[in-house]
């Protein structure tokens, strides 16, 4: 059964035919196509255990905090629509920063995590980014947060997520592998694969049995060696449909001066695999993200 406060946010729906029900604050809508990895990210993230180890391990740090403040600058009564929103990491991480939205929309495949973006203050959606469930052009701010390469097509969600955003709103992508920074071969290739049982034996988050591994792997469908999101996907899909593009290169630990070109240095451990594979790990081609910012013009 629907509420009335759902209902209220039916003006924001193309299909609101596809809602199926309110499930604790979570609406659902029909996913049409349940692939594997849509069934992996389900279950990974929703995993009481995992999806809490996520939200606090992951995107939560002073640097993000730092460059996403940057970007977003206030988002203060404002449409905000976060795709592949997980438990709602960035809007616990921005939320004391940016002001309060005057709509935030969490998108997700996982009910559980949807459930605790809920209490966060999102209006939680289960919908597949292939196929939103939206009209077009209402959303002055669209997040795609670590979201891309979970996803089979990360074209066509890279798409759906941008015709929500309005004339003069931004669209901002990070946190998917740049695919430049893993063609691991060789050495560089064992070295990568090597990292899964070592994380395993370590318990690193993430990776704590073997069982968590296998999900997470799962859930990670173009992370994974020569494979991962190119700056020209950006520009090929975007500008055509009236945006701006700016493409930054970055490590994780850079904050904002990524919007300055400092991309800083992959992690030892990637720049060892990189210099084994023939990459160089100082060059903008072997930064482990790619931060995409996009202003829709017309």
């Amino acid at each position: 059964m629907l509420t009335q406060a759902i209902k209220n946010y039916f003006q924001y729906f193309a299909h609101p035919e596809e809602i199926e029900r309110c499930d604790e604050d979570v609406v659902v809508c029909k996913i049409f196509n349940p692939t594997p990895a849509i069934q992996a990210n389900s279950y990974y993230f929703g995993h009481p255990e995992w999806g809490l180890n996520y939200f606090e391990a992951c995107h939560r740090d002073e640097k993000f905090i730092e460059l996403w403040r940057e970007v977003i600058g206030s988002w203060q009564g404002k449409i905000v629509v976060d795709i592949g929103c997980g438990p709602g990491n960035v809007y616990a991480s921005l939320k004391e920063f940016c002001g309060e939205p005057e709509l935030l929309l969490g998108v997700d495949v996982s009910l559980g995590a949807l459930k605790t973006a809920s209490k966060l203050g999102y209006t939680a959606i289960l919908a597949d980014a292939h196929n939103l469930p939206f009209k077009s052009g209402f959303a002055d701010i669209v997040v795609v947060n670590a979201c891309l390469h979970h996803c089979d097509d990360m074209s066509q969600v890279l798409k759906e997520a941008a015709k929500l955003v309005k004339p003069g709103g931004l669209l901002i992508t990070d946190h998917d592998p740049q695919k430049s920074a893993y063609q691991f071969k060789g050495l560089g290739s064992l070295l990568w694969q090597l990292r899964l049982p070592i994380y395993r034996y370590m318990k690193r988050g993430g990776h704590s049995t073997a069982e968590e591994q296998s999900w997470g792997l799962a859930t990670e469908v173009h992370h994974k060696a020569c494979d991962g999101v190119t700056s020209k996907m950006f520009y090929e899909m975007l500008e055509p449909m009236g945006f701006a593009v700016k493409v930054y290169p970055h490590n994780h630990q850079v904050g904002a001066a990524a919007l300055r070109g400092d991309y800083g240095k992959p992690f030892w451990k990637y720049r060892v695999a990189q210099r084994l594979s023939g990459i160089n790990p100082h060059s903008p081609e072997a930064a482990l993200s790619l931060m995409c910012v996009a202003t829709r013009i017309n």
